[in-house]
């Protein structure tokens, strides 16, 4: 008989169960930047520098696809794993609440607005009458982490958080935590674009104070996207998320906290309050909000066991209640009218019911069982 022996899943299906929880453009993202990699691997191909974002080859030769091409090569392995690692959990909680296509039009315009301002600040840097420094104008930038930088800035926003750990080592004022990760890369990684991550930086509380509201689309723009024939194999997959709503005007929620100051009220036109973004922990019965985003009426996971126990103890209220009335017998049963032969037959019934008991008692009584009555 072979004993009883309870083993963990393998390497294998813990690997395949964290791939199916990523979604589909975040999972996208990191195949086509691993294969991009393991190509130019393979091949030998080492010359970043046709591809990489070079500000003088911008301006001078129009070079302007690379800022498109320089967001997908990584110069090493070591560069290319840190960036997809860091990319699962911040696309993936992105992903689930704007939806795959609108993250990936975010993700193309963070990538165009991360290129103009490194172009304008390389610009004024290196032809400034005061003293021109030319070399940012010749550095070459290439690998995903701008755009990540922009992510860390929305998803701090989004989350609400008032403290975030830096590697676990210590926590800092969420507020401060991009520019104190710009600052710990800077002395802890060389060779590491600090105009590139500056500018990641600078690109994402631009987009979560509303500068980039004039280009977003509203919904139904994603949504006659994702109804297009040419991308219903897309959508059919599992991993996809659609984009159902939940801002009709297009814009990014952003997070406001209880404490807002004077300057944050005259914005608030343009903000977005995070609340109605965000999924709720706790929800009370008495608010129940109908939200675009998921049709139907929410409900935590509790909630049912909530209502069922609101239900008995107002259905126990009424019977207790009832109990009291002057119309209810000792056992709680209504009392009605009876005929004289229905009062006559349930007499009967007792007394059958009490002699029954009676020879039962007796019987005991000779097994040698004494009998005692009770006070």
């Amino acid at each position: 008989m072979r004993p009883n022996i309870v083993s963990e899943a393998g390497w294998q299906t813990r690997v395949g169960q964290w791939w199916e929880g990523i979604p589909f453009l975040t999972s996208s993202i990191v195949i086509v930047c691993g294969v991009i990699y393991l190509v130019c691997l393979l091949v030998g191909y080492d010359s970043f520098v046709e591809v990489c974002f070079l500000p003088s080859a911008v301006l001078s030769k129009f070079q302007a696809y690379r800022i498109y091409t320089s967001v997908i090569f990584h110069g090493s392995m070591l560069h290319v794993m840190f960036n997809m690692m860091a990319l699962v959990p911040l696309g993936s909680e992105l992903e689930r609440i704007m939806g795959s296509v609108r993250l990936l039009y975010i993700i193309v315009l963070l990538a165009t607005t991360n290129a103009i301002l490194h172009l304008l600040i390389a610009a004024v840097v290196a032809y400034n009458p005061f003293y021109g420094y030319v070399y940012l104008m010749n550095e070459c930038a290439i690998g995903f982490s701008g755009i990540l930088f922009s992510m860390i800035v929305i998803e701090t926003s989004l989350s609400g958080a008032q403290y975030r750990s830096v590697f676990g080592l210590f926590n800092v004022p969420a507020k401060w935590y991009a520019w104190i990760l710009l600052i710990v890369f800077q002395l802890l990684m060389s060779n590491v674009s600090l105009l590139g991550h500056l500018c990641g930086i600078l690109s994402g509380f631009a987009y979560i104070y509303g500068a980039f509201n004039i280009v977003i689309p509203a919904t139904s723009f994603y949504s006659s996207i994702e109804g297009c024939s040419w991308l219903s194999a897309c959508v059919r997959r599992p991993k996809f998320i659609l984009c159902t709503g939940g801002n009709t005007s297009g814009y990014i929620p952003t997070y406001s906290t209880h404490n807002t100051t004077s300057g944050e009220l005259l914005s608030g036109n343009i903000w977005r309050n995070l609340s109605s973004w965000m999924p709720q922990r706790q929800s009370s019965p008495a608010q129940t909000i109908e939200d675009g985003r998921f049709p139907g009426r929410g409900r935590t996971l509790g909630s049912s066991q909530e209502n069922s126990s609101a239900n008995y103890d107002s259905s126990l209220q009424t019977r207790l209640l009832d109990n009291n009335s002057p119309e209810r017998g000792i056992a709680g049963t209504i009392l009605e009218p009876q005929s004289e032969s229905q009062s006559v037959v349930a007499v009967e019934r007792t007394t059958q019911q009490y002699q029954a008991s009676e020879e039962d008692v007796k019987s005991l009584t000779a097994m040698g069982f004494e009998r005692v009555k009770s006070k």
